[in-house]
């Protein structure tokens, strides 16, 4: 049975491994959509049960910047923004 990965807000300040990230959807990693792209990136995780972000872009949260979708705080953005891995919701 699916178990969804449980999410905790934490504020943008305490993200520290890299920049904030606006995606259009943050899911497990187990889902489909988020399977399919890592299976066309060539990207084997370990943990499925691991957040990621899917279609997304860099924020400057210095320079007040928004995210209409939902913010968050990624271990991996190497992917040129279709995928983000091992991602943290933030708040703004």
């Amino acid at each position: 049975m699916f178990q969804p990965a449980t999410t905790v807000t934490s504020p943008a300040s305490e993200c520290t491994t890299g920049p904030i990230q606006c995606c259009d959807s943050v899911e497990s990693a187990s889902s489909g959509s988020a399977l399919a792209l890592l299976a066309l990136l060539g990207v084997v995780l370990n943990d499925v049960d691991v957040l990621v972000g899917l279609t997304c872009s860099g924020i400057n949260v210095a320079g007040g910047g928004t995210c209409s979708a939902q913010a968050v705080c990624c271990q991996d953005n190497s992917f040129g923004g279709l995928i983000s891995i091992g991602c943290a919701p933030v708040t703004l």
